[in-house]
């Protein structure tokens, strides 16, 4: 692990949502991994409305697959030295851990990195207003 760069980072969805700024997030993260992507069992526009709102691009996100099985997709598909999953529960641990990926709390991944986590009560406001819109099919 020289930091050159060898890493895939997986962000579940709930943990980027937990961050105040996931575009940000994304292009820091861009700088010191090799593939960077979201892995969530919400159905696909879910993770593809979020990411084109706030402006992601993705490497790599689940699609219709069910985390675990889209964790051993992306190991084999991204060959790097590490492959960390960031999430918030026991469950994400523990899923990250049964398919040998190392595992980042949200909270841990964000000072480690001096990531500004979204606040519960602005963010929230900000995202339900952002979230409206008329002409959205």
């Amino acid at each position: 692990m020289n930091g050159s760069g060898e890493m895939t980072l997986a962000f579940e969805l709930s943990a980027l949502k937990a961050l105040a700024s996931p575009g940000t997030v994304f292009d820091d993260a861009r700088r010191w991994t090799q593939y960077v992507g979201v892995i969530s069992d919400q159905p696909t526009y879910v993770v593809t409305n979020f990411t084109r709102k706030n402006r992601i691009r993705q490497d790599f996100f689940s699609g219709p697959k069910g985390k675990a099985e889209s964790l051993d997709s992306v190991r084999s598909q991204f060959d790097t030295d590490r492959h960390v999953f960031v999430g918030i529960t026991d469950d994400d641990r523990e899923l990250a851990e049964d398919h040998d990926w190392e595992f980042l709390h949200v909270e841990d991944a964000a000072e480690a990195a001096d990531w500004t986590l979204a606040s519960d009560d602005d963010g929230d406001d900000a995202g339900v207003e952002e979230d409206v819109r008329d002409d959205w099919p």
